[in-house]
């Protein structure tokens, strides 16, 4: 032993079985410290699922999604059925508003008749002739004038009465007066004016007007042969 001997490291040596229990503690702890890792993970991350979970998911997510696509197709099904009473409602209450119109007119001209058939009675025949028992005349659009009349044949009607029917609408235009005569000479619906009755007859119709015209007054007259036989008029 000299002093440039070299130096010497002492070394503690284990036994094997305690060797091979600080492996197994050490192999437990990092298994464990893996498997509370993968929990952790599960519990906060939804993609980490079982694969069995991720199937259940799926199958429910379909249920819901086929149970509100019924929902949507039922609720549809609701609205079209509501859109269509709807339409039915509409169509129905626009067919009543042109009855109620019509029984209106319809009223109008039984009341016409009514006060017509008043004057048949035998306290109210009157003298024989021809007299005019109602004109009216009203403006039914700019350039139109309706007009409605009823012509009597007092005494009874012993004859047949056949005549022919005139209209004279005053009108000014441009600051100018003028009358219009209906049928014109040359028209072309004369059987229109034409009349022919043993005790009452009832004429109506629109006549056109120059577009601009001021309808001041409309008279009627009952023809016969040229001759005038009645005749009224109405300021409007």
């Amino acid at each position: 032993m000299t002093i440039s001997a070299p130096k010497m490291t002492i070394k503690r040596h284990l036994p094997w079985p305690l060797m091979a229990l600080l492996w197994a503690v050490v192999v437990a702890v990092g298994a464990a410290a893996a498997v509370w890792t993968y929990q952790l993970g599960r519990n906060h991350l939804p993609g980490l699922q079982l694969q069995g979970d991720a199937s259940e998911q799926v199958e429910q997510l379909s249920e819901q999604v086929k149970k509100l696509s019924a929902e949507n197709e039922r609720l549809q099904s609701a609205s079209n059925a509501s859109q269509n009473e709807l339409k039915i409602a509409q169509s129905a209450q626009a067919q009543l508003a042109t009855q109620v119109k019509n029984l209106e007119a319809e009223i109008n001209r039984q009341k016409e008749d009514l006060a017509f058939f008043d004057s048949l009675l035998p306290t109210n025949l009157g003298a024989p002739g021809i007299t005019i028992q109602r004109f009216k005349a009203e403006q039914a659009a700019p350039n139109q004038l309706r007009y409605r009349v009823l012509v009597m044949q007092g005494g009874g009607g012993t004859q047949q009465f056949a005549g022919n029917l005139q209209l004279s609408v005053n009108i000014v235009q441009g600051g100018k007066s003028a009358i219009i005569n209906f049928p014109e000479s040359n028209s072309t619906d004369l059987a229109r004016y034409r009349l022919a009755f043993k005790y009452y007859q009832r004429v109506e119709g629109l006549l056109n007007i120059p577009e601009g015209a001021t309808i001041k007054s409309v008279a009627v007259r009952v023809l016969d042969r040229g001759q005038v036989r009645a005749q009224q008029s109405v300021d409007l």
